[in-house]
């Protein structure tokens, strides 16, 4: 269908990308519904153990938020390593740390398929308020002495050799961090899914998924039927169109990003070409593409209703931070839903025959591949590492099918609210 929110410069810049048609019957051993990264990723890695796999996206690989997010590449969850430990212990922080932190899969498929998705290294935590940089300085020494990951605390003074504006009080360089274009990187996961043999179904809606508990289990498309053993649901945002259950823990918010025109400028901007997120709860991102661009996300909205006109929406984001390109000239401008949780992390699990990964609550450009992966493995019959992200507490909105996007709202509103009195 077209889509009026993705006027976006990685849509303009994609590789080409038409899957092979296949004939014959549609059995296969796992059925994977969603080609964004958690699914592409979870495919790749099920065939690449022996599985036979159909993948199924109702538009094209990449749609959704993995083909039009920020392409930030932040080490880790929502949640920091020392809250992780304060509420769950010293052995499972541990665990998660090891996989969340230390586990870079989106690097090691790059190199290991040759994808070229304009993968730069760096990243940069701005401190919005001095009290938020304490709190960076606290953790990053937290990381060092627990965990032995180096990364560099930038003071307000030196915060001119990452980034040329005037609002930040310091901030947090992380070298294992980075920024690529992510629409390229889902993309070169369906090309090497589709060499490991992988089956790909464009263009038809997932309906329903019938769970016998056997060998042989049913996806129900627009027309005709997918016969597996296992499925993955990892359709994210859209979850609740076809597990209504699982749709009550995420709730969509609204993101919209633009892409000025190439500016002569750019190194200036951003010297160190590290991708830059402030710790603002509605926070801006920002990073410059491999031609020099500014992509720049900035604001929410919590009506699924995008802004008449995005690029006007974005912009006093982007002048305020730099006001030396107020007025550049822009491009491209998208938007797209992201899948939250109530508590930010990612909800991940099994029903039956039925393995899922959602939720990643604008965090996941990293730990979707992982969790794909860790679903394949488990499917294989090693769970351990699964189960650590499985552990993670979830529950549902409260408010059931008419409340919960009102009730979540006015919570957002609430943090948002505390950004603007500092």
């Amino acid at each position: 269908m077209t889509d009026p929110l993705n006027h976006s410069y990685y849509a303009a810049t994609a590789h080409e990308w038409r899957p092979r048609a296949f004939a014959g019957d549609l059995e296969c051993d796992v059925a994977v519904i969603g080609g964004g990264f958690t699914g592409l990723s979870a495919a790749l890695a099920c065939a690449e153990r022996g599985f036979s796999v159909i993948l199924v996206e109702r538009e094209h690989v990449g749609f959704g938020a993995s083909g039009r997010n920020g392409g930030q590449l932040i080490p880790g969850l929502r949640w920091t390593a020392s809250e992780l430990e304060e509420a769950f212990g010293g052995e499972r922080a541990d665990a998660l740390f090891n996989l969340c932190w230390r586990q870079n899969r989106v690097k090691a498929r790059i190199a290991k398929h040759d994808i070229a998705c304009d993968l730069k290294a760096g990243h940069l935590e701005a401190a919005w308020t001095p009290k938020d940089f304490d709190a960076m300085k606290r953790e990053a020494d937290y990381l060092a002495t627990r965990f032995g990951y180096a990364s560099d605390v930038v003071t307000k003074t030196n915060m001119s050799a990452h980034i040329t504006s005037p609002l930040y009080h310091g901030g947090i360089h992380d070298p294992q961090g980075g920024h690529f274009h992510p629409l390229n990187y889902a993309i070169g996961l369906a090309q090497a899914a589709e060499t490991a043999g992988v089956r790909f179904i464009e263009g038809e809606k997932a309906d329903l998924i019938f769970d016998l508990g056997f060998d042989k289990n049913e996806l129900f498309l627009n027309d005709r039927t997918v016969w597996a053993k296992f499925f993955i649901d990892a359709t994210d945002a859209w979850i609740g169109q076809l597990e209504p259950q699982l749709g009550r823990y995420t709730v969509p918010i609204m993101n919209y990003n633009i892409a000025t025109a190439p500016l002569a400028n750019a190194d200036a901007l951003l010297p160190t070409d590290a991708a830059v997120a402030d710790s603002r709860f509605v926070l801006n991102y920002f990073r410059l593409s491999a031609d020099k661009r500014l992509i720049f996300g900035g604001g929410e909205r919590y009506s699924q209703t995008p802004p008449r006109d995005i690029a006007a929406f974005v912009r006093p984001f982007m002048a305020e931070v730099f006001p030396q390109i107020a007025d550049a000239k822009i491009d491209y401008s998208w938007g797209g839903a992201v899948a939250v949780t109530m508590n930010r992390l990612p909800h991940i699990g099994r029903r039956g025959n039925i393995f899922f990964a959602h939720g990643f609550s604008g965090h996941g450009a990293l730990v979707t591949t992982l969790a794909g992966e860790l679903i394949a493995e488990a499917m294989a019959g090693t769970a351990e590492r699964f189960d650590v992200l499985a552990g993670l507490p979830s529950r549902p909105f409260p408010g059931g099918k008419w409340l919960r996007r009102p009730l979540a709202t006015l919570g957002l509103l609430y943090y948002a609210m505390k950004d603007r009195l500092g």
